[in-house]
């Protein structure tokens, strides 16, 4: 019996609706990923489910007895309760009653005990104390201070302790809206860990692709109004879509063909004077209103980058630079980077490291406290700011990126301003809405539009793919790779930061600056690992190789491996090192054939409906495979390199 049922829901803001008889059956068990462009209406979706949006017309069904947590897409702000009586809320009356309790035991007056008293016996009379032990459970399961305030917490923290309030009471089906924004990697990594135990059904909206590709069973899209499923993974779903995309303009094409042969004949019926087929007239009255509602699916972003004149060959160069507040220790220290014209640098580590700290000492925004700075020449920069600051939400689009102007300079073409919106998407009507009304994604397109309207030929963005559809994604990181500028991107998408940089700065939270050539996976098997990671790659590992120089550049290469000292010629292989040396290209391949094949079996469209003990064994068996075939790979150049010496 399906566990969620959406029945021809219907529900319009505009000239469109946003939901047009869209109807969705959710299975136990299921995980579906909700994807859709911008303003589509998937948030709102979410909030029909929750209850929070009531549609026009249709039903949400939750089968009988079935729980319902939502994890919130945004984080608060000031709340000063702790992780404890955050969890506890999850329970109502129950929650308030535990907090109470925990409130007056801290208290040693005789008037706090007589209430407490009163306290303990109502949460008895509604069997409390089990629900106190499930949230203690969970906040120790998840590594959680029950007395730290929310507000005290990163954004990483945080998102663990709404997920711990979620789940603590056991849902059935869980709605997410965007899991991934503002988290960093490792943050990112728990949460697909921690959301891969839930045994319960999901509903998520998420850009992040590959968020998508480890948690999906089945990709849902709201296109048009119309909830389309694809019951495919990921990268299926793409070749799917793609096709059904072309079978569409097909039939359109056939469609309109065949109206114009019939609005001609019309025509030369009333020419001739002749009796016509009223038959026929009025299905051609029926062709011209199914034309009139088609929804055709809007065109893809068109944007380009506005190059100023080139700057200097040199954009920044640092030499033993640090940057520090007089009542903290250094943020940064020992750094040496130098970045040159054209360079794609993305800078990676978790949250709190300092990363906006460094760009803005690399743009001459900060001074060093201590070594030495020295920037180019004719810089233009255009900062895309995550908060999205750079927008006046009380006025419409139109109004914050014209600022004035009737018409903008795009590499040498003038364009008008509501023209200059088309290419991002926004309708003449959109653009003249205002900004409060936009969903995430449009306020990051419009800040787009206002950034890459501006010459520049340094481009620095923090955060762009939050909210960003992936179409936008997509064309984003074209027009990155295709700047002739240098870009530097704040940024904890693994897989953009793989499609645009070409040279990844890690940030280890002591201050230490490392460069490594390549992106982010380049950076991930050259050794690089988060200090908070519990596993895998080793941090004392990156610790060895930089203690000559905070700022070593690490990169693979036929001459000098990874990991390999400069400082003395290795010696030559043992007879036992021979030996393993032979052994470890079948040791490879087994482990490929064996990858191979767990991955074939969690593609499976039936995968996670089988037993979750069995789900979580095979997902554990696999990254465990892919682990140990790095180490041996990595073992095996290494060894490879000695006998060549």
């Amino acid at each position: 019996m399906p566990l969620l049922t959406l029945d021809a829901l219907s529900l319009a803001y505009g000239m469109h609706p946003l939901l047009d008889q869209a109807s969705l059956i959710v299975e136990a068990g299921e995980r579906v990923c909700l994807l859709g462009r911008n303003g589509e209406g998937k948030s709102t979706l979410l909030k029909i489910v929750s209850g929070q949006v009531v549609p026009d017309g249709g039903l949400v069904r939750l089968d009988d007895g079935a729980v319902l947590a939502v994890l919130p897409q945004n984080l608060p702000t000031h709340d000063t309760r702790t992780a404890y009586d955050v969890v506890a809320g999850a329970f109502p009356e129950t929650g308030e009653l535990l907090t109470e309790f925990h409130r007056l035991s801290q208290q040693a007056d005789e008037s706090s005990l007589d209430q407490m008293m009163k306290v303990q016996e109502r949460l008895e009379a509604l069997d409390g104390w089990l629900l106190d032990q499930k949230v203690t459970t969970i906040l120790g399961q998840y590594g959680i201070d029950p007395d730290r305030q929310l507000d005290t917490l990163s954004g990483g923290w945080q998102r663990r302790v709404l997920l711990a309030r979620a789940l603590v009471a056991e849902p059935d089906i869980l709605l997410l809206d965007e899991p991934t924004n503002h988290l960093d990697v490792p943050a990112i990594a728990w949460l697909e860990e921690a959301l891969g135990q839930f045994r319960g059904a999901m509903l998520f909206v998420s850009h992040d692709r590959a968020f998508i590709r480890r948690m999906a069973t089945r990709i849902v899209e709201l296109d048009r109004g119309k909830l389309v499923s694809f019951s495919a993974t990921y990268d299926k779903y793409l070749e799917l879509k793609e096709k059904a995309l072309e079978e569409e303009e097909r039939q359109n094409a056939l469609f309109d063909k065949r109206l114009k042969q019939e609005e001609a004949w019309i025509r030369q019926g009333i020419k001739a004077r002749r009796t016509r087929n009223m038959g026929r007239v009025r299905a051609l009255k029926a062709m011209r209103e199914e034309h009139r509602q088609r929804r055709t699916r809007g065109g893809t972003a068109t944007f380009a980058v506005e190059d100023a004149a080139r700057s200097g060959k040199l954009v920044v160069e640092t030499r033993d630079a640090g940057f520090g507040y007089q009542a903290s220790a250094d943020i940064i220290r020992d750094m040496n980077l130098t970045v040159l014209r054209g360079d794609k640098i993305g800078l990676v580590g978790e949250n709190g490291t300092g990363k906006t700290t460094l760009v803005r000492l690399l743009l001459g925004d900060l001074e060093a406290t201590e070594g030495s700075i020295r920037l180019g020449t004719n810089l233009q920069v255009a900062y895309f700011d995550q908060l999205r600051g750079e927008l006046d939400l009380s006025k419409n689009a139109l109004d914050n990126l014209s600022e004035g102007r009737e018409f903008i300079d795009i590499n040498g073409q003038s364009k008008h301003v509501l023209g200059y919106l088309q290419e991002f998407l926004f309708t003449p009507e959109r653009a003249r809405s205002p900004v409060r009304v936009f969903s995430g994604g449009e306020r990051a397109r419009l800040l787009l539009a206002k950034l890459f309207s501006k010459p520049a030929n340094i481009l620095v963005l923090d955060e762009p793919t939050n909210d960003l559809d992936v179409e936008t994604l997509e064309l984003l990181e074209e027009q990155l790779a295709e700047f002739k500028g240098t870009v530097i991107v704040i940024s904890h998408d693994r897989e953009f930061l793989d499609n645009v940089v070409t040279e990844t700065v890690f940030l280890d939270g002591s201050g230490r600056v490392r460069e490594y050539v390549g992106g982010y996976s380049d950076w991930r098997r050259q050794g690089g690992c988060f200090p908070s990671e519990a596993g895998g790659n080793r941090p004392d590992k990156q610790d060895k190789r930089s203690k000559s120089g905070a700022d070593e550049k690490v990169a693979p290469s036929p001459s000098k491996p990874v990991g390999q000292s400069t400082q003395s010629k290795p010696a030559k292989l043992s007879y036992k090192l021979k030996l393993e040396l032979e052994e470890l290209p079948g040791k490879i391949e087994a482990l490929e054939q064996d990858i191979a094949r767990l991955q074939t079996t969690v593609a499976d469209s039936d995968f996670y409906s089988g037993p979750p003990n069995d789900v979580s064994a095979t997902l554990d068996e696999l990254t465990d495979k892919e682990t140990r075939l790095e180490q041996v790979i990595e073992r095996w150049m290494e060894l490879e390199e000695q006998a060549n010496q």
